[in-house]
């Protein structure tokens, strides 16, 4: 199994036109960070996490030709906004998607999508089969997914694990009870939104600290902000079995 980096970066970590920080300014393709995502590839099955505002750009980049599979981590828009995309998948396919969420991100869904579940079904609009995420583990082809609920302030968000490698983003706090379905994962991929304090957030001194904690083989960081400033510099603070993930960024799992 592979998984990609589809994007690594926040909504608060979007270049745009007036930013004239360092990390705009950079020439490194990896600064360049989109709304984070990754895309899970088997022999059998092709998956991604969330789909945010950047999800049809980044699917074009990676030349995406086939997805079985969305799952959601929460319903905040940086997450869900690009769902109307796989209207494209839809297409080439002939077939509808099977969308994995929670209840709290179905009815965000449905709020942001009503389209989608209208009784009129409008021509091209896209097709989707819900299924709803509980606190037990779920399969998805040749994928055993185990939900690990972490908390963004007071919001609950679903971290995954899928054999010994854990998805996490958007976790500012995480209980004893939940960091025992991430011990023994031989790769972690966690949320290090900037250095400063953050209410909703993981630092970057707390994502190291969880990080060893957790002691996995490998630590991956996502969902960085531009305060955290530039990839090469970051790199050179880290502990050696910890890094910054970028977009594009390919790990065999």
């Amino acid at each position: 199994m592979k998984v990609t980096f589809l994007g690594t970066g926040t909504s608060q970590g979007v270049p745009v036109i007036a930013c004239d920080c360092e990390v705009c300014k950079s020439t490194d393709l990896r600064d360049k960070r989109l709304r984070s995502s990754i895309l899970i590839e088997s022999d059998q099955k092709t998956i991604i996490i969330d789909t945010g505002p950047d999800f049809r750009q980044q699917m074009l980049r990676e030349n995406v030709q086939k997805l079985d599979a969305v799952v959601f981590t929460h319903s905040h828009k940086d997450h869900i906004a690009g769902l109307d995309d796989i209207r494209a998948f839809n297409y080439k396919q002939k077939a509808a998607i099977d969308i994995y969420a929670n209840e709290a991100v179905q009815e965000a869904l449905k709020r942001e999508f009503y389209y989608i579940f209208s009784e009129y079904k409008y021509p091209g609009i896209p097709q989707i089969n819900l299924k709803t995420i509980h606190s037990q583990n779920f399969s998805i082809g040749d994928f055993d997914i185990k939900p690990i609920e972490v908390m963004h302030f007071k919001l609950p968000v679903l971290g995954f694990r899928i054999k010994d490698f854990t998805y996490i983003t958007d976790a500012k706090t995480i209980s004893e009870s939940e960091q025992e379905k991430i011990k023994g994962t031989e790769i972690l991929v966690i949320n290090a939104l900037q250095r400063e304090k953050h209410i909703s957030h993981f630092t970057l001194d707390e994502a190291i600290a969880f990080a060893q904690k957790m002691n996995a083989d490998k630590t991956y960081f996502t969902h960085i902000s531009h305060k955290l400033g530039k990839h090469e510099d970051v790199m050179k603070e880290l502990p050696n079995n910890i890094e910054l993930a970028y977009d594009g960024l390919k790990i065999p799992i």
